[in-house]
C-alpha cells in the first residue's frame, strides 16, 4: 500500500472513528488482533481493547478532537503528530470530572498489514493531562 493511502488510512482512523464517535468502524482500519505495543493502564487486547479505551475517553471528553498536526511515511509505517481537545466531563483514571478544557499532545507509530493497522504505538503528554486536572 503506498505511504500517500497509508495516511489516508490514519486520517480516516481519526476522523470517522475519534472525532465522530464511530467506534463500530474501527474494524475498517484495524486489524481485530491489532496490537497496541505501549497499552493503557488495563487495556484489553486487540480491537475490542482499542474500543474499550476510546469509549472510555469519549465518556471523559464528550467533545474530544484530534487534529493531525503532521504526518510522516516510509514503508508500511505512519507517524502521526497530533493535538486532541476535549472538555473533562466525568471521571478518568481516577479524576472526576472537572469541566476544564484540556488540549494534549502527542504521536502515534502505525504499522499497516493488508490495507488496516496491524499494531500502533502511541505516546501521549499524560503527565500534561493529569496536571491540566488537577490531579
Amino acid at each position: 500500500m503506498p505511504t500517500e493511502q497509508n495516511k489516508q488510512l490514519i486520517r480516516g482512523f481519526i476522523e470517522q472513528v475519534i472525532n465522530e464517535g464511530n467506534l463500530d468502524a474501527a474494524g475498517n482500519f484495524m486489524a481485530d488482533d491489532v496490537v497496541e505495543l505501549e497499552p493503557f493502564p488495563g487495556q484489553q487486547p486487540g480491537l475490542a481493547g482499542v474500543k474499550d479505551v476510546l469509549r472510555g475517553m469519549r465518556v471523559a471528553f464528550p467533545d474530544m478532537r484530534w487534529t493531525v498536526e503532521e504526518q510522516i511515511a516510509e514503508g508500511d509505517k505512519v507517524l502521526t503528530r497530533f493535538v486532541w481537545t476535549g472538555t473533562h466531563a466525568a471521571e478518568f483514571f481516577g479524576v472526576p470530572a472537572t469541566h476544564r478544557r484540556v488540549s494534549v499532545r502527542g504521536m502515534v507509530i502505525d504499522r499497516i498489514e493488508a490495507a488496516k493497522v496491524k499494531d500502533t504505538r502511541i505516546q501521549m503528554d499524560v503527565f500534561g493531562l493529569m496536571q491540566t486536572l488537577g490531579a
